[in-house]
C-alpha cells in the first residue's frame, strides 16, 4: 500500500538521537534544543522560535501568553484540525465560526469583518495544506486592535513574496507531527517577534518558572518542554528542508500536471506565494462518491485521506448555523499520497488510478 505520508528519515536522524542517549540529555534540557532552535529561526527569518511537545500545545500556550480567556472571542475557521478550535476552549474563550472561500479553502477576510463583536479579542487565520491565508485578514485584525495567532502548522518553508508566513502577527505555531514537512516525532514550536512575549511563553511552557530563579514560580504555566531526543531528530530534519520542500512542490507539481482536465479541483495559491505543497488535496467532482474513489484507490494498493469535518460538525463544537463553502469542501476533500520519497512512477500511477476511478464512482441520485 502506497501511504499517504510517511517521513523522510535517511539523514543524520539516527545518529543524532544515539548522541542524545549516549550522552544522557534525553528531557527537556540538552544542545539539540538549542540548535532546533537556532535552525528554525534561520529558516524562518524570525528573532524567537521555541519549541514545544506538539503543535496543540502551542497554540494554547500563545492564546495563554497573550491573555485570551472566559469572556473572549477568538475568530477562527470551522474548516480546520479541530486542534485549531480546541485550543481556544481550552482557554475558556469562546470560538467564533467562519465560513471560508471556495477557491483557497481558508479563512474568509469578509466573514471575519462581519463577525467582530465588542468581545473579540483575536483572530486565528489557519493556513491548510498547499494555500496560506489572504493578508487582508491580518490588516484588518489590525485595524479593530485584535490579535493575531497564526496556525502554521502545515506550512513550514511557505513564503509570500520571500518572507516566511507567520511573521507578520503577534505569534505563530507550527507542528512537527510525523507527518509534517519536517518532524520531530511530536513536538511544535511558536514564533514571534516580541521579545517580551517570547520570553513569557518561554516561561509559561516551563511550569512558570522564573528564567533566572531556579524553582521559583511566579505564575501559572504547563510543562510544553520539548525533549533533547525530539530536537535531535528535528536537527537532523530540518538540515535537510531545502532538499524535501523542493521534491515536495515537485510531486504536487506532477499530480496537477498529471490530473488537468479531469475535473477535479485544487487551491489556488497566488504568484507571490511558495507553498510547501505539504500534502497535496484536492476537490473530487460534484456527484462523485468520495466512498468509491476511496475504496476504488484502496483496491490498487494507493492509501487516501479525506479532509477534516468542519469544527460545527463536531458534538462539542456543534452550530445550527450552516456554513455552505466550508461542508462542500469537506464533503468533497481528498488528500493523496505526498511524502517526500515518494517516486515519480508511483505519483504517475496515482493520477492515472484516480482519473480512471473518477467515471465509475459517480454518485447514485436521492
Amino acid at each position: 500500500m502506497i501511504p499517504v505520508y510517511t517521513p523522510d528519515l535517511s539523514g543524520n536522524e539516527r545518529r543524532y538521537v544515539a548522541e542524545a542517549v549516549e550522552t544522557s540529555w534525553i528531557s527537556s534540557i540538552g544542545p539539540f534544543v538549542d540548535r532546533f532552535e537556532q535552525a528554525l529561526r534561520d529558516a524562518i527569518g524570525t528573532p524567537h522560535a521555541i519549541p514545544v511537545s506538539n503543535g496543540t500545545v502551542a497554540l494554547h500556550l500563545a492564546l495563554h501568553c497573550l491573555d485570551i480567556g472566559p469572556g473572549d472571542e477568538v475568530i477562527v475557521p470551522t474548516f480546520t484540525y479541530i486542534a485549531s478550535v480546541n485550543s481556544i476552549k481550552q482557554t475558556g474563550a469562546t470560538p467564533v465560526l467562519a465560513d471560508v472561500r471556495p477557491h483557497d479553502w481558508l479563512l474568509d477576510p469578509a466573514e471575519v469583518e462581519r463577525l467582530i463583536t465588542p468581545r473579540t479579542k483575536a483572530v486565528m487565520p489557519v493556513h491548510l495544506y498547499s494555500a496560506v491565508c489572504d493578508p487582508k485578514i491580518n490588516e484588518i485584525a489590525r485595524s479593530n486592535g485584535l490579535k493575531i495567532v497564526e496556525d502554521c502548522a502545515e506550512v513550514l518553508g511557505t513564503t509570500r513574496g520571500g518572507r516566511h508566513v507567520g511573521t507578520d502577527c503577534d505569534v505563530a505555531t507550527f507542528s512537527f507531527f510525523g507527518n509534517k514537512t519536517i518532524t520531530t516525532g511530536e513536538g511544535g514550536a511558536v514564533i514571534t517577534n516580541d521579545d517580551s512575549l517570547a520570553a513569557r511563553m518561554r516561561k509559561v511552557k516551563g511550569q512558570g518558572q522564573s528564567l533566572t530563579q531556579r524553582y521559583w514560580h511566579d505564575e501559572l504555566g504547563f510543562n510544553y518542554r520539548m525533549t533533547n531526543i525530539c530536537a535531535a531528530i528535528g536537527c537532523a530534519q530540518m538540515e535537510r528542508l531545502t532538499s524535501i520542500l523542493a521534491r515536495k512542490r515537485e510531486i504536487s507539481r506532477q499530480y496537477r500536471d498529471a490530473l488537468a482536465g479531469s475535473g477535479v479541483e485544487f487551491q489556488q495559491v497566488p504568484a507571490e506565494v511558495e507553498t510547501s505543497e505539504w500534502l497535496v488535496t484536492l476537490l473530487l467532482p460534484g456527484g462523485v462518491d468520495r466512498e468509491a474513489v476511496m475504496s476504488h484507490l484502496a483496491a490498487a494498493g494507493i492509501d487516501t485521506r479525506p479532509v477534516f469535518y468542519c469544527a460545527h460538525q463536531m458534538p462539542m463544537h456543534r452550530s445550527e448555523r450552516r456554513f455552505p463553502v466550508a461542508e462542500d469542501i469537506a464533503s468533497r476533500g481528498l488528500s493523496l499520497p505526498s511524502y517526500p520519497a515518494l517516486p515519480d512512477d508511483s505519483v504517475a500511477r496515482i493520477a492515472e488510478v484516480l482519473r480512471a476511478a473518477l467515471p465509475k464512482c459517480r454518485a447514485r441520485a436521492a
